[in-house]
């Protein structure tokens, strides 16, 4: 018996060392916002075995919900969290980007930086406007000129990427646009971890394609569906 306990224990010891080899080989994620979409995108990754920073203006207040995470997730400044993190998500309050990108531009240089956040001008005022006349991917990455920027998952709602990920049979699509062949590469890979299929509309003016207000927001398609209506 205390040969099988023996086994038991040096099986599940494996278990977690391959699980912690898997984090360490796995890059950082750092998101900043903790709401419904920053929090259901960690959730999607942590299980996914990577590592997860979560920021917002008040980082101690996030301790419940990262714990819940699991082992692999942590809490930081925003500031922090821009530092410390391979790929950084963008997922506050479209307003909020001007002075977040003030905040942050420095240290997301020459990183993956992807944003699923949604200019609504009822909320966010005149830079939803302007980034909506512009074209929202364009209009972002302006903001972070030095960062490698993909518009992503924002066509989707949270509450359908945390019921519909991992699904039997055709997955749901997630269009993504970037100018940076690797970036997109990047994020495509998160998108197929989280449980959906990517699908590259091409670059950051084709975000336009899945703004608020086009006819692919909130439009939950496979990745057959999506791929026709983008006319690829």
């Amino acid at each position: 018996m205390s040969g099988i306990k023996s086994l038991l224990s040096a099986g599940l010891l494996f278990i977690g060392s391959l699980a912690t080899v898997q984090a360490a080989s796995l890059p950082s994620i750092g998101i900043i916002g903790a709401g419904q979409m920053g929090g259901t995108l960690a959730s999607l990754w942590s299980k996914s075995g990577y590592p997860v920073i979560l920021s917002s203006r008040h980082p101690e207040a996030l301790k419940n919900q990262v714990a819940e995470l699991g082992q692999q997730a942590s809490a930081a400044s925003v500031e922090q969290t821009a530092q410390k993190a391979s790929i950084i998500v963008l997922a506050v309050p479209y307003g909020a980007l001007p002075s977040l990108a003030k905040t942050i531009d420095a240290s997301v240089k020459g990183k993956v930086v992807l944003d699923v956040s949604n200019p609504y001008p009822g909320r966010d005022g005149q830079v939803a406007n302007e980034a909506l006349k512009e074209g929202v991917g364009r209009y972002s990455a302006g903001l972070f000129p030095g960062a490698h920027l993909v518009r992503g998952f924002n066509s989707v709602a949270a509450y359908t990427l945390s019921s519909e990920a991992h699904r039997s049979g055709a997955k749901l699509a997630i269009p993504l646009a970037g100018d940076d062949k690797q970036a997109l590469n990047v994020v495509s890979q998160l998108v197929e971890k989280a449980g959906f299929d990517p699908v590259i509309a091409g670059g950051l003016d084709k975000a336009r394609l899945f703004q608020p207000g086009s006819s692919l927001f909130l439009s939950n398609l496979t990745r057959q569906q999506l791929k026709q209506q983008l006319g690829q």
